[in-house]
């Protein structure tokens, strides 16, 4: 009797230390078996392992990609300019075996080079490259944090810069320089609408120049133009021009007649009573009034 409940406990030990050896590791971990203190090199893979009970330790390791927010951190630009920074930093493990043995807790290395790195980067960089030139940053601070990470067996995919909170006084700052900026552009882009429409204007008066009846074309359609308003009251001056293409009408129209015979009230009043023209307008009216008496 006493031989069979010896035998017995002998079982339950032995069952209970069997069950003790089976360890399950999950989809996203990765096994490492310590061996009397001694980490194996044979990383155990997802699914039922089976250990040595008493000799055996299994430490899991996650593989997951970590999303890990970097806190706040304050600093000086290089253009001398107080700001705060905070980032955010994704990695994962990429040998279980180093992130396990060469460093105690990999997430919080993790976390404090990337908070010296971020520190650093604000010291090198200048305030409008950390307003506008984030990319180049990120990929810098990335290249900070992987270079001592790769010996802890860890990987960092990438590291963005969330925000940059700026003093009121520079918020100021920076809101004079942008509205300065679009006066700039608003003043140059005017000039150059001057400098264009005075350049079209010159081009225009010297085709005008050559051929003066273009003149005369462009100011009917303009007396067009603004014959459209009833509501408005033209008055149009008499070029110039329009009185010296009667003049050469009527100087030709002149030349015909006195081809044939001459005009009646010319022989009737002699040529010393005419008064002289006091100029080129009284004499156009003149010649004018001449060729169009009925008498002639």
């Amino acid at each position: 009797m006493v031989t069979e409940i010896i035998l017995g406990f002998l079982a339950a030990i032995a069952i209970l230390t069997g069950f003790g050896g089976v360890r399950i590791v999950n989809q996203v971990e990765r096994g490492i078996v310590f061996r009397f203190g001694r980490a194996q090199k044979e990383i155990r893979r997802p699914g039922v392992t089976l250990l040595i009970p008493v000799v055996d330790r299994l430490k899991k390791v996650n593989v997951q990609i970590v999303t890990m927010p970097v806190p706040t951190q304050e600093g000086i630009t290089r253009d001398n300019v107080s700001v705060q920074v905070d980032a955010v930093a994704y990695f994962r493990v990429q040998d279980p075996l180093r992130a396990a043995v060469e460093v105690q807790n990999y997430l919080f290395a993790v976390e404090q080079v990337a908070q010296t790195s971020l520190r650093s980067i604000i010291g090198k960089s200048e305030l409008d490259d950390l307003l506008s030139n984030r990319e180049e940053l990120n990929k810098g601070l990335a290249l900070m944090i992987d270079s001592p990470a790769l010996g802890w067996g860890i990987h960092i995919d990438r590291v963005e810069i969330k925000d940059v909170q700026l003093p009121e006084s520079m918020k100021r700052s920076v809101a004079r320089q942008a509205e300065a900026e679009r006066e700039r552009r608003a003043r140059v882009i005017t000039a150059d609408g001057e400098f264009q429409a005075a350049q079209k204007l010159a081009d225009a008066s010297a085709i005008m120049a050559q051929t003066p009846s273009a003149l005369q074309l462009r100011l009917l359609q303009t007396v067009v133009e603004v014959a459209a308003e009833k509501t408005s009251t033209l008055v149009m001056p008499l070029p110039v021009e329009v009185l010296r293409f009667f003049d050469r009408g009527t100087q030709g129209s002149a030349a015909r007649e006195g081809s044939k015979e001459p005009i009646a009230a010319e022989k009737s009043v002699p040529p010393a009573q005419l008064p002289p023209p006091s100029d080129e307008l009284t004499k156009i009216l003149g010649l004018h009034e001449t060729a169009n008496r009925p008498d002639s």
